[in-house]
């Protein structure tokens, strides 16, 4: 098992990774503004069961990929820092989206059903967290203990369990400042623009940390 200093370690770079706008981040706050509190709720629930399906995935391949080559890690190390920084570009260029919901105005009120399943999809086919599994769990492995599979499935539980937690509250941020973004849509731009700056900073940090 990891150690506490790697867990630890863990729980901050996995903190800091979620308070970066991206697909999910972005997605539950248009959600809160533009269907409401429990419907935001419900897809934070539906997106944690989508990422704790990568969670599976990841974890029944990446000890082999691991264990197996050192250049193969180096590689998908970079193409996620690749990937990071194009994410990064494609919310600068789509900053006006949350916007645009906003501006939508309200939809009529979901199902339960109908809410997991939209978080779902969205949490399972997330490029941002997929890249977070692959090129940053084994960093905070133990190999010595073996089992690297088993550590990475932990791992990527207590990080949904972290973004659960990161995303309800930016939900019911959201939708207490549905007034405040209603008076200046043009604010949500500002926050896709700096979110993309972040992510940018985040894969030219990958890229180059050993």
């Amino acid at each position: 098992m990891p150690t506490t200093s790697q867990l630890l370690a863990f729980a901050l770079a996995s903190i800091l990774f979620i308070q970066v706008p991206g697909p999910s981040l972005l997605f539950t706050i248009g959600r809160a503004l533009t269907v409401g509190r429990r419907a935001a709720l419900l897809s934070v629930v539906g997106n944690a069961l989508g990422v704790f399906a990568q969670i599976v995935a990841v974890a029944l391949g990446l000890g082999a990929i691991v264990a197996a080559s050192a250049a193969a890690y180096t590689v998908l190390k970079i193409a996620g820092a690749c990937w990071v920084v194009w994410l990064g570009i494609q919310a600068i260029r789509h900053r006006s989206d949350a916007r645009a919901a906003l501006l939508l105005g309200d939809r009529v009120p979901e199902r339960t059903s109908a809410a997991l399943r939209t978080g779902f999809v969205v949490g399972a086919t997330n490029p941002k967290t997929i890249v977070f599994f692959v090129a940053f769990l084994p960093q905070f492995t133990n190999p010595a203990a073996g089992h690297v599979g088993v550590q990475v499935a932990l791992l990527g539980l207590l990080f949904a369990v972290m973004a659960v937690a990161s995303d309800s509250v930016w939900a019911l941020a959201a939708s207490r400042a549905r007034d405040w973004f209603a008076r200046k849509p043009q604010r949500l731009d500002t926050m896709g623009a700096a979110g993309g700056v972040m992510m940018i900073g985040l894969g030219a940090t990958l890229a180059a940390t050993d």
